[in-house]
């Protein structure tokens, strides 16, 4: 069950606020709590990351985060997954990251947990896309599928052997069995 708790903060005034365990997003006035990973969840976004830097940090292409905050739009949402192409990573002066992305990601990435709202998960990408996210993978362990948004936020359905979508200039080949087959530890 997440929790909703509604408020007259402003964006600005939620930011100043601590962190909490497990994170809060920030989204239409409301607060709302991410619910805690599980296995399924924590597996899948571990792949995806350790598979996708493997292949586009060497070349400074992109760079994929886990559970960063991203602030824009009047909303504080965290995704499970997002990424910044390479350019488009916020840095310091000294050329360091920055503690706080106040942009859209290229490409989120939502994994359902098992007590998680569909809807509201679905709104934070086409949120996302809203403000100028390329791609948003909603993925669906339970049912074994993945929801991508497209720019203009065209949706479509994937499952079995259909390969997935993935930004330009990132030569990462993944189908959806692929994905769910992180889940088998042999």
């Amino acid at each position: 069950m997440i929790t909703t708790l509604k408020t007259s903060l402003t964006l600005e005034e939620f930011l100043q606020q601590p962190e909490t365990k497990p994170p809060q997003e920030f989204i239409n006035g409301e607060i709302l709590q991410k619910p805690m990973p599980q296995g399924e969840h924590s597996t899948i976004q571990s792949e995806f990351i350790s598979t996708l830097n493997r292949i586009v940090k060497p070349k400074k292409i992109a760079y994929a985060f886990p559970e960063l905050r991203c602030n824009f739009g009047g909303r504080s949402i965290i995704p499970d997954v997002v990424v910044f192409s390479w350019a488009r990573i916020p840095r310091t002066e000294k050329g360091r990251i920055v503690n706080r992305f106040n942009t859209y990601p290229d490409w989120s990435i939502e994994i359902l947990s098992p007590d998680q709202s569909y809807v509201k998960v679905l709104d934070n990408l086409l949120f996302c896309s809203e403000y100028g996210t390329q791609l948003g993978w909603l993925i669906n362990p339970e049912e074994e599928i993945i929801l991508v948004i497209f720019p203009e936020q065209k949706v479509k359905l994937f499952r079995g052997d259909d390969s997935l979508p993935v930004l330009e200039n990132i030569d990462l080949k993944l189908t959806v069995n692929d994905v769910f087959n992180w889940l088998n530890i042999e």
